[in-house]
């Protein structure tokens, strides 16, 4: 039986770490309890279900002979995952996970083991690419110190010599102008210098850096169409538009609605008809 508690009363009924549930007094443990995180509680025993089984039933499908042979065996894992989540035939479903698992019990470990290594992997690549995200944030953060520092300095220096220097404002601002034009040249091939990430979200090696430039454009002559000619060695055959005018048209059956519907026409039936009894009526030139 499902049922809903508040947090509270949870954390009330498990103070000693297990209590009788307060409808059917059956004995609970915290350990079982879960936050619900869908709204159809169905959906979150499903989900809770379909991990214990897919801890049992962990085949892969280079583990069979054929496709079809691993498709009956995903579709056997549904059923257990189904009848387990609602509430059909569970007995039996529960002896054939436990006599599938001691059948399978080396083959179950190992796919266990394969999984862990893999899993291991996978979180050693996203630790690299999240200490490699923290460096490079960290070292524009540098970055972006050092130039506000510049500027500051370059600043003050306009304002000392300002105070202190017998030149004229005006060549003092100018000369300011042409320092920070050089300064911002230097903090532009500065970002430019930075070093790419070696890393693809996914951990893999980059050994090039990518360019989001447009591919270069290639000026070519435009394609111009020249109809096919096709030697028949006999008669012009009439144009398809020209063969109702001369009476070409006459004694053929007219296209009924249904044959109409995959592009057939009465015309272009008879043109082709016309271009057979055409062809070949001229002696071939040797």
């Amino acid at each position: 039986m499902t049922t809903l508690l508040c947090e509270n009363c949870v954390e009330m009924l498990f103070v000693r770490g297990s209590g009788n549930c307060v409808q059917c007094e059956t004995p609970l443990r915290k350990s079982n309890f879960r936050v619900q995180l869908f709204e159809d509680p169905t959906v979150d025993k499903e989900v809770e279900i379909r991990k214990k089984v897919l801890k049992i039933y962990n085949k892969r499908d280079f583990d069979f002979p054929s496709l079809r042979e691993y498709n009956d065996y995903l579709e056997r894992v549904e059923d257990v995952v189904s009848n387990l989540t609602n509430n059909i035939d569970v007995e039996n479903t529960k002896l054939q996970m436990e006599q599938y698992q001691r059948e399978n019990r080396d083959l179950i470990q190992k796919n266990k083991v394969k999984l862990t290594r893999e899993q291991e992997e996978v979180e050693e690549l996203l630790l690299l690419e999240k200490q490699g995200n923290e460096q490079r944030r960290l070292e524009l953060l540098q970055e972006e110190q050092r130039q506000l520092q510049a500027k500051r300095k370059n600043k003050q220096a306009l304002l000392d010599e300002l105070e202190h220097s017998q030149l004229p404002a005006t060549m003092l601002l100018a000369q300011h102008k042409v320092r920070a034009a050089k300064l911002e040249t230097q903090i532009e091939q500065q970002k430019q210098a930075v070093k790419p990430t070696s890393l693809f979200s996914t951990g893999i090696n980059m050994r090039q850096t990518v360019s989001l430039q447009p591919p270069p454009r290639i000026e070519e002559v435009l394609y111009q169409y020249k109809p096919v000619h096709v030697e028949t060695y006999g008669p012009p055959v009439p144009e398809l538009e020209l063969l109702s005018r001369l009476g070409y048209l006459n004694h053929v059956r007219a296209a009924m609605p249904q044959d109409t519907a995959g592009g057939y026409t009465s015309a272009l039936a008879c043109h082709r008809a016309i271009q057979d009894a055409f062809s070949g009526l001229f002696p071939l030139k040797r």
